[in-house]
């Protein structure tokens, strides 16, 4: 059996310092920078003007050492010496003279070693830069130890603190353990759970208490670097680039809740590393808050898109795939017909530019609507994909044997509904058609089995979100390209609808979108506006923004707080993000190199062994600094300025706070 561990590493990582930053910085052990870069001097010439000052220093200690100055800098040590002491070998005045001595040549060591730079040599080269990795610290105190659960002591909790303490020493607990179980201790702070409740789960399960409903307390891989106690997950490192504001030059960058509270959109061309250093990390980072109880996620892409093992989900949905256990509800868990109607006509039609006949959302709301109501109204459940394209073809034997059943049931009002619906039919702008032919897209053998009303299967819903549940849906890509960017929007619809009639918003809830082309619609723009007030956020990655309606562009990267361009981005992608980061004011110098004439033939002499020793003839530099606005990232330098890797990136978290584009290595 091997040894238990000691949690030595664990408390190690759970005392590292993680001080306050700017948005998007790594706050794990974390130094921070001065805003402005320091005038850096290069290594020869500070080295070299070491060694002149200490020479200086010691001509001038030796021109005063052997009188060569005369002797006026003795006359302060006369005034000192008393008419007593001028005896001989008198012990007094030998050791004011050696002590005077002394005080002289400390004051010319610290004028040269000013004059020097000595201490930034000290600090560049000496003992201050071998510390590469700081040493063994003592334990913090224990109300400020996080090891030892403070703020349950303070609430007399400690019982329980004292057995989470036992297991933190134990190497019995992990960084997901610690937030489970501190989100649970907000939980009763906000009232939420009872102390007694949560007491005697701690003192009966330690380090296991308050699991995740899946039992599980960690992922079976990860991939990324995640730091639990400040949410964040690490992206890369802000490149060392005179783009880049100096306080984030060489640290870490690295996103959490608070900056995906306001949305994210990731655009790049295929290979760029879209899936592999934004999605996946992000994704998995949400699961591991999901496992802490702290947020909700659903993950939507290409089946074998690298979205992350199967383990580490709850749900898992393969539309599309006969071997999946879950179903997606094609109608999102509402029993309400009129929103149903609305979130249906957003995925079928919401990508329809407006020339197209039926194309209004508005409409094709009313036309499903009518159709909804009267059906659920019958059969207490809404209609497969098969009886729904029937209803919208009009067709005479499922309009007909909908009509008897309401008139059996009584239904005046909804008969109505569907006598307005059976006048619209076969008319010039009846969107009826449209619909149809976009439901016929999931009526196919493919999906025979899937977006089942009947109860036989197990469908998914995004009203689940209220829990901290991990989805992942598989769209079928290959050869169902249209289904699939129509399943998008339904999903996309359906999450912003159902996260804000969520009552615990304490939870965060994130939507994932790997591939968004087709998905992006005024609706849905609206709806990403409206997610940072209901705690939640999503991410939406594209190839080119060319896959958004022109329209749309401007309002999707105005809608999204976080903006991320990839290396390998087309020129004319480039002018939306530089347009949507604007300008700035900064320093430019010019710099002017003035031959200078001699005059005089000494100076002629002079001038000609300075060209031999040099090479160069004299010259009068002249510097002009001036101020001018200029883009913070032009089109130009987005499309071929950003090295394989890389990305440039800007930030906003849920508080308003901004971080400008920056130059990141998404490889480190």
């Amino acid at each position: 059996m091997p040894p238990r561990p000691d949690g030595s590493a664990f408390l190690t990582w759970l005392r590292t310092p993680r001080p306050e930053a700017a948005p998007g910085v790594w706050r794990f052990g974390y130094r921070a920078r001065p805003e402005e870069e320091p005038e850096a001097v290069p290594g020869r010439q500070l080295l070299t003007g070491a060694l002149i000052a200490f020479l200086v220093g010691w001509l001038i200690w030796s021109l005063l050492w052997n009188g060569y100055l005369g002797g006026w800098w003795l006359l302060p040590l006369y005034a000192m010496i008393p008419d007593s002491w001028a005896e001989p070998h008198s012990v007094g005045a030998v050791v004011v003279v050696y002590a005077y001595y002394v005080v002289v040549a400390l004051i010319i060591m610290v004028g040269v070693g000013r004059l020097g730079r000595w201490s930034e040599i000290w600090r560049r080269y000496g003992p201050p830069a071998w510390r590469r990795t700081p040493g063994h610290e003592r334990p913090p105190a224990p109300e400020a130890d996080p090891a030892e659960w403070p703020a349950l002591r303070a609430a007399g909790a400690s019982d329980a603190a004292d057995r989470l303490a036992a297991d933190v020493r134990a190497g019995l607990m992990r960084d997901v353990d610690h937030a489970r179980i501190t989100r649970a201790w907000q939980g009763v702070r906000s009232g939420r759970h009872s102390l007694a409740t949560f007491t005697g789960a701690v003192l009966k399960d330690g380090a296991a208490a308050c699991l995740h409903p899946s039992g599980e307390r960690d992922l079976s891989a990860r991939l990324a670097r995640h730091d639990l106690v400040t949410g964040q997950v690490r992206l890369g490192t802000t490149a060392d680039d005179p783009r880049n504001p100096y306080a984030y030059r060489g640290t870490g960058l690295a996103l959490g809740p608070d900056l995906l509270g306001t949305s994210l959109v990731a655009v790049g061309p295929a290979g760029s590393g879209k899936t592999g250093t934004v999605v996946r990390p992000l994704a998995e980072s949400l699961c591991l808050h999901a496992l802490a109880g702290r947020a909700a996620v659903v993950v939507v892409g290409a089946a074998g898109a690298g979205l992350g093992p199967a383990d580490a989900y709850d749900v898992v949905v393969r539309i599309g795939n006969p071997e999946s256990v879950h179903d997606l509800d094609l109608y999102g868990g509402t029993t309400d017909p009129d929103e149903a109607a609305a979130i249906l006509a957003e995925a079928l039609v919401g990508d329809l530019a407006d020339p197209h006949p039926g194309s209004d959302s508005r409409r094709s709301t009313t036309v499903l609507a009518q159709l909804l109501g009267p059906f659920r109204a019958v059969h207490g459940r809404f209609p497969s994909v098969p009886e729904l394209r029937g209803l919208l073809d009009g067709a005479p034997g499922p309009m007909s044997e909908l009509r008897t059943a309401l008139q059996d049931a009584g239904q005046d009002s909804l008969l109505r509904e569907l006598d307005a619906r059976e006048r619209q039919l076969g008319h010039p702008g009846d969107v009826g058609g449209v619909l149809a032919d976009r439901v016929a897209l999931l009526d196919r053998p493919a999906f025979a089995g899937f977006f089942d009303t009947s109860g036989q299967s197990r469908p998914f819903s995004l009203k689940a979100l209220d829990h901290p549940v991990r989805v992942r849906i598989d769209l079928p890509e290959r050869g169902h390209a249209d289904a699939s960017r129509m399943l998008a929007r339904l999903v996309l619809a359906q999450f912003t609808a159902s996260v804000a009639v969520r009552e615990d918003r304490s939870l965060f809830a994130c939507l994932i979108l790997d591939d968004a082309t087709g998905v992006v619609t005024p609706e849905a723009v609206r709806g990403i506006q409206r997610l940072r007030s209901a705690h939640a956020g999503a991410v939406l990655t594209l190839r080119t923004l060319d896959d958004v309606p022109r329209p749309l562009r401007g309002p999707l990267l105005g809608a999204t707080g976080c903006r991320v361009a990839l290396s390998g981005l087309t020129p004319w992608d480039g002018q939306d993000f530089a347009e949507v980061w604007g300008t700035e004011w900064t320093e430019t110098r010019d710099v002017t190199d003035r031959q200078i004439i001699a005059e005089t033939p000494a100076g002629k002499a002079v001038h000609m062994l300075r060209r031999v020793i040099t090479g160069k003839a004299p010259t009068a530099r002249a510097v002009t600094v001036r101020q001018v606005e200029r883009e913070r990232w032009s089109a130009s330098e987005l499309a071929h300025a950003v090295p394989p890797g890389h990305a440039v990136l800007s930030l906003t978290n849920v508080k308003g706070e901004h971080a400008p584009p920056l130059l990141v290595d998404l490889r480190d």
